[in-house]
């Protein structure tokens, strides 16, 4: 099954979205020199997921409802990434968590380092939106975008909001 590709020009960079038939699998910086997505002609549906991501981060970096949650995600990851990632999901829009808030609201208490652990092998930046998860002292911690990336997201957040 061959994957629909795109790249996105935003405020922090270019972004690549890609797709399968089930729905959004990575939204990351462009690498320098990465090679384009050949073979086989993607699928309608990967062809959709990837144009419904790229109108709604248009919308969010315009500063207009991006309808995330509408987006349907396909990402790899352990049981235990996915729960962490579906918790970044319901953090509220210009807000942040830190890292063992975010692991006592899955029901994990103890494990704020596994959380940090899978929040940055979070596949789909932006739209699960693992930029809103701080230290504890508020600090902004890694990010694998970049420190200035999340700065630059959470300042647009609070602006926006």
């Amino acid at each position: 099954m061959s994957r629909a590709v795109d790249v996105i020009e935003t405020p922090i960079g270019r972004y690549c979205l890609t797709a399968s038939e089930e729905g959004l699998t990575g939204v990351a910086p462009e690498a320098p020199g990465a090679p384009s997505e050949g073979g086989a002609r993607p699928g309608e549906a990967a062809l959709r997921h990837v144009e419904e991501a790229r109108a709604a981060l248009e919308a969010y970096f315009s500063g207009g409802d991006a309808h995330f949650d509408a987006l349907s995600l396909a990402a790899d990851g352990t049981s235990f990434q996915r729960d962490v990632w579906r918790a970044l999901r319901r953090i509220p829009f210009g807000r942040t968590v830190s890292y063992g808030e975010l692991a006592r609201r899955i029901g994990r208490p103890g494990a704020a380092r596994a959380v940090g652990a899978a929040n940055g092998r979070n596949p789909i930046a932006i739209i699960v939106p693992c930029h809103r998860v701080i230290g504890a002292s508020g600090a902004l911690t890694g990010y694998a975008g970049g420190v200035e990336r999340k700065r630059w997201l959470l300042g647009h957040e609070d602006t926006a909001s």
